[in-house]
Formats: structure tokens, C-alpha cells, sequence
């Protein structure tokens, strides 16, 4: 493990390369969605119902979207990266035949995909308090957040990606796993009323236990079940992930 910054700056020095592709999307797509959603939308639901929550949809979605945002990046970052690194490129091939360690290089790469996600995080963030929807002082806590949810989802991601056969089954993963929790872990709306099967589903994902902080964070109110669980629940996630990884890992580059 002594070797992991080596592996986390290569990954960094070609980011480098190419961050300013990355710029439009961290600002633009943040401020896009959240007139559409936050406040076209939100416009009819506080205006006919109210949002039933004491503050406006706009400041209810934003802190959801942005924990959803780090889901997508982190995942985004795992699949297709991680498997031409092991399939295209063979980076990870390279890499190996030096001093670096198999963990060395999973831990770096996975260290530089933190990073990505919280870089996109920070940008949603300024966006989310320009439209004032950051509501206290602990907004900033929504960054450490950030980078939690991006290591629960991404080390599962890298598990994944080093075991498919083919980039194909990335389309699995993001139909059955990344697109339900995005929409059923409480982004949009509460999950109290969606039937029992679904919402043990929202409750052991990842995704809900980020959106609870995250907004918890943003409108300085409680958690459904108080942080220290929903740390527990990321951690597990993230632990897990990671041994699975190093596994994973551990076996494609001995092949």
C-alpha cells in the first residue's frame, strides 16, 4: 500500500489533461436541472399542494440531486474506465509490472474517482447556493458526504467492472441498479409511501443513506434515522466494495 499515491497521480496527471471538458458539465447541467426540476416544477408543486415539508421543492431536490450526482460520477468513473484499463489499454497490465502492488493500483484509482466526485459535488454545491438553496452553515459537510457516497458505490462499481466479461453488462448495472435508486432513494420525493418491498430496497441502497445526509446537511435538519447509522451503512458499503475490488482485481491481473 506504500505505493498508492504513485498509482493516484498517474490517474491525476490525465485528468490534467482533460479537466476542462469536465467544467461545463460540473456548472451547466447543476443549473439546468435545477430549473427545471427545482423550480418550473417546483413552481406548480408548492403553488397547488406545497411540498408538505416546510421548505420549498427546490431546497427538498437540490441536496437529493447532488448525493445523486456523486452516485453517477462514481459509477460513471468505475465502469467503462476500469474495464478498458484492464481490457483496452491494459494501464492496470502496466502499472502491475512495475513496483506497484494490485491494491496499490485499485486504491489509487479508486482514490482519483473520490476525487472526481467530489470535484462535481463542489460545483452542484456552489450552484445549489446560488439559488439559495443551501440553508445552513453545515453545507459544507454535504462535500465529506460526497465523497462517502462516492466510495460506497465505486468500490462495488470496480468489483464489477473487473469481473464482466464484456462493457455490454455495464447497461445491466446501470438499468437495475443506478437508475432505480436515483429515482426511489428519496431524490424526489419521500419514500414513506411507496410499498414496503421498495422501500427496504431504497433502505439498504447506498444512495438513500447519502441523500438523508446530504440534505440533512444543506437544510440543517434531522435524519430518518440518525447519522451515525447512515455513516454505518456507507461504510459497509464501502468496505465491502473494497474487499471485493481487491479480489477482483487481484485475479484479473494474475491471469
Amino acid at each position: 500500500m506504500q505505493q498508492t499515491l504513485p498509482a493516484f497521480e498517474y490517474f491525476l496527471i490525465a485528468f490534467r489533461r482533460t479537466w476542462r471538458a469536465t467544467v461545463l458539465s460540473s456548472f451547466l447541467l447543476p443549473v439546468l436541472f435545477l430549473i427545471a426540476m427545482g423550480i418550473t416544477v417546483g413552481t406548480y408543486v408548492d403553488a397547488r399542494s406545497g411540498s408538505g415539508l416546510g421548505y420549498r421543492y427546490l431546497d427538498y431536490i437540490a441536496p437529493g440531486v447532488l448525493a445523486s450526482t456523486a452516485l453517477q460520477v462514481a459509477v460513471g468513473e468505475s465502469t467503462w474506465p476500469v474495464y478498458g484499463h484492464f481490457t483496452w489499454t491494459r494501464i492496470y497490465h502496466a502499472m502491475r509490472a512495475s513496483p506497484l502492488t494490485t491494491l496499490d493500483i485499485m486504491t489509487g484509482h479508486l482514490l482519483y474517482v473520490v476525487l472526481r466526485v467530489v470535484l462535481a459535488a463542489a460545483g452542484f454545491l456552489l450552484v445549489m447556493t446560488a439559488f439559495g438553496a443551501s440553508k445552513s452553515w453545515a453545507a459544507f459537510a454535504a462535500l465529506p458526504i460526497a465523497a462517502l457516497i462516492g466510495l460506497a458505490c465505486a468500490a462495488p462499481a470496480f468489483a464489477y467492472a473487473a469481473t464482466v466479461s464484456n462493457d455490454g453488462l455495464f447497461a445491466v448495472l446501470f438499468r437495475f441498479a443506478v437508475v432505480p435508486m436515483t429515482l426511489f432513494a428519496g431524490v424526489f420525493f419521500p419514500i414513506d409511501s411507496l410499498p414496503l418491498l421498495v422501500r427496504f430496497l431504497a433502505y439498504v441502497s447506498p444512495l438513500w443513506h447519502g441523500v438523508e445526509l446530504t440534505r440533512s446537511a444543506t437544510l440543517g435538519v434531522d435524519t430518518a434515522w440518525g447519522a451515525p447509522v447512515h455513516l454505518g451503512v456507507l461504510l459497509v458499503w464501502s468496505a465491502v466494495g473494497y474487499l471485493l475490488a481487491g479480489r477482483a482485481f487481484a485475479k484479473k491481473l494474475a491471469d
